[in-house]
């Protein structure tokens, strides 16, 4: 999603959804030179509660943002699905358990 179309769905102004990126909460690449966020880290007109822990996490354990999106949208052996399905569904122990992981 673009920053026009998450201001909209948000209803917040531009530079609050970049202190939002900015703070963790979300996360965004560019894509074709378009700040872009993943839709999945939304749910209903709100950021994923549990992102911004993962998000620090990963960050901890010296992901890029771009490599943080990656690893979240993509498969993963451990859990067994996309930590991104893991933490929609409720199951940010079990993703903060495989980030730990990513630090070693």
């Amino acid at each position: 999603m673009t920053v026009p179309e998450l201001v909209e769905i948000l209803q917040i102004t531009p530079s609050k959804l970049h202190r939002l990126i900015e703070d963790r909460q979300l996360a965004a690449v560019r894509i074709d030179g378009v700040l872009r966020v993943p839709a999945e880290f939304i749910v209903g007109n709100e950021p994923l509660n549990s992102l911004r822990g993962t998000l620090l996490a990963l960050a901890d354990a010296g992901f890029s943002d771009e490599e943080a999106v990656a690893w979240l949208l993509g498969p993963n052996d451990e859990l067994d699905e996309r930590p991104i399905e893991a933490l929609r569904a409720g199951r940010k122990s079990a993703v903060r358990r495989a980030t730990q992981a990513l630090a070693f």
